[in-house]
């Protein structure tokens, strides 16, 4: 017969391990920005209550200003592995063969498994869409570090031509082996969640990456049982004509399955030593976006998501965080949870951009970056391709045909085009600011300065004693008065290509140049710049 004392003791160290094991469940909403999510005081006109998320509230932090990628794919890719498109050369949709995730990347679970061998349970359920869709790529999570993996690896579920049957039959991967599967997507997630984690032994921490496909296109009518409006008839025609509704019916179908994986955790006894993050992955797609340009752009409608992370590793919950975050910061926030806080020794030779969240969550910061940066190139370039990075005020946007576009988010959250402010004259203050951030962008991707030098003078008058330019605007001449003759010219465009140097520049014509703004600079033994504008 066992000694009691010794009965005690196994006790007390099962019940300290299950009290120090830690379990982090990640879930994707696919397409779901902040517009419709009532978790936000400031959504649009249309929401869908998100009952079950908000769940996550009271023992959680909700994030305000998170950014990702315009597109699902390089968000994925960015999670996963903490760098950001440029590193990962995921810039748009993964198509199944070019622009994938290469397989040597250090993905979260194949760093856990470096920081403990077979200790913890990584399973990916959901949507992957990283890497290649055809018979060779079906093992390729598993081969990145899942240990198990099930459910589709392509963008979206179902052709076009399927809006009323793609979620209700699709094809499913389990582990390398393809099948069709006719049950609703989004619960067949949530099923497959349970059991795996139902598989695995009860002392084995786990990490589940959940990833529905859901609110994404195809729109169709969930089971009744999921949504409140019963007034949809599910026709293709009226999905095409009304998709909204469909949306928003899609969304809550999602929250209702979300809430039935919760009680399954609460059930389990596994609630309590569960972190729990809800992201979206992009801004709503333009079908359905209240905030425009939407998914696929680097505006606001297109990069700002819902973010909540929720469990018994935030200290005095049930707050709101205000500062910059990066959806790549996942990466160090999950494996640091598990308490992996020297991954970076672990994977040395690799650019890291993450930046862990746990100094928010333990209540010990406010803050942990004082800017957050997106981008988008896709494989046939279009004018949306381009860089945008903020800090707590301002926006600044360089686009990869040169355009470029600077914004003051807190008087102009829209980002209303007759408000970029450089197409006036920027204060101290915005030049300021402008400087710092394509100077932080420029450090960041490297390469050809994103700086337009010409912008961080001040151009706040257009006359000095000594001379005078007019008219201005121009038409096709630029005249002075009050010069020595003895002046160099250069004219700069808007973006600091130069466009003339030399002398006699009141000789030149002008007309053929766009409208807009420039700069000259004129060289004697000083040096002084003054905006013009061409009109």
């Amino acid at each position: 017969m066992l000694n009691k004392n010794f009965l005690v003791v196994l006790f007390l160290i099962s019940f300290i391990n299950y009290a120090q094991q830690r379990n982090v469940v990640l879930i994707i909403a696919d397409d779901l920005g902040k517009d419709y999510c009532d978790i936000y005081p400031d959504h649009a006109a249309n929401v869908v209550n998100l009952t079950n998320v908000k769940r996550l509230l009271p023992r959680g932090i909700v994030f305000n200003n998170a950014w990702s990628n315009p597109l699902c794919s390089p968000t994925r890719a960015g999670i996963l592995t903490g760098r950001y498109s440029f590193r990962t050369g995921v810039g748009d949709v993964v198509d199944g063969g070019n622009n994938k995730l290469s397989i040597n990347e250090n993905i979260i679970p194949k760093v856990l498994n470096i920081y403990s061998p077979n200790g913890i349970s990584k399973a990916c359920i959901g949507k992957w869409h990283l890497t290649t869709f055809a018979p060779i790529g079906y093992n390729y999570p598993t081969t990145m570090g899942f240990d198990h993996y099930e459910g589709s690896l392509t963008g979206a579920l179902g052709q076009p031509s399927q809006l009323v049957t793609g979620f209700y039959n699709w094809s499913k991967i389990t582990n390398g082996v393809s099948s069709t599967c006719t049950n609703y997507a989004t619960t067949e997630n949530v099923n497959n969640a349970i059991a795996y984690i139902n598989s695995q032994p009860t002392t084995k921490p786990f990490f589940l990456y959940l990833a529905f496909n859901a609110p994404h296109t195809p729109y169709h009518l969930p089971p009744a049982n999921l949504i409140t409006n019963t007034g949809l008839s599910g026709t293709q025609a009226d999905i095409t004509a009304n998709p909204v509704p469909y949306f928003q019916a899609m969304t809550e179908a999602m929250d209702k399955e979300i809430g039935r994986f919760f009680d399954y955790l609460i059930s389990s006894g596994k609630w309590d030593t569960t972190d729990i993050i809800f992201i979206g992955d992009n801004g709503d797609d333009s079908l359905v976006a209240q905030s425009n340009p939407s998914k696929g752009s680097i505006y606001q409608g297109g990069v700002t998501v819902p973010m909540i992370i929720s469990g018994p590793d935030v200290v005095n919950p049930n707050r709101t965080n205000n500062s910059l975050v990066n959806t790549t910061d996942l990466f160090a926030t999950i494996l640091e949870l598990f308490g992996d806080t020297n991954w970076q020794s672990q994977i040395p030779t690799t650019n890291v951009d993450s930046h862990s969240l746990l100094p928010i969550l333990s209540n010990q910061a406010t803050s942990v970056r004082p800017w957050e940066f997106t981008e988008i190139f896709k494989l046939t370039p279009t004018s949306g391709d381009g860089k945008a990075m903020r800090n707590a005020d301002y926006k600044l946007m360089k686009f990869d045909d040169g355009t470029e576009k600077f914004f003051n988010l807190t008087n102009n959250p829209a980002e209303t085009n007759n408000q970029n402010l450089l197409l006036g004259t920027l204060t101290p203050t915005q030049s300021s600011n402008y400087s710092y951030l394509c100077s932080e962008m420029t450090n960041l991707v490297g390469g050809t300065s994103y700086c337009n030098p010409l912008l961080s003078v001040d151009t706040s008058t257009f006359e000095t004693n000594e001379m005078k330019l007019f008219p201005n605007p121009f038409h096709f001449k630029i005249n002075l008065k009050s010069y020595t003759g003895n002046e160099n010219y250069e004219l700069y465009s808007n973006l600091g290509q130069l466009i003339f140097k030399g002398k006699s520049i009141e000789n030149q014509d002008f007309s053929t140049l766009a409208n807009g703004i420039y700069f000259l600079k004129i060289i004697d033994q000083t040096s002084t710049t003054f905006k013009l504008v061409k009109d």
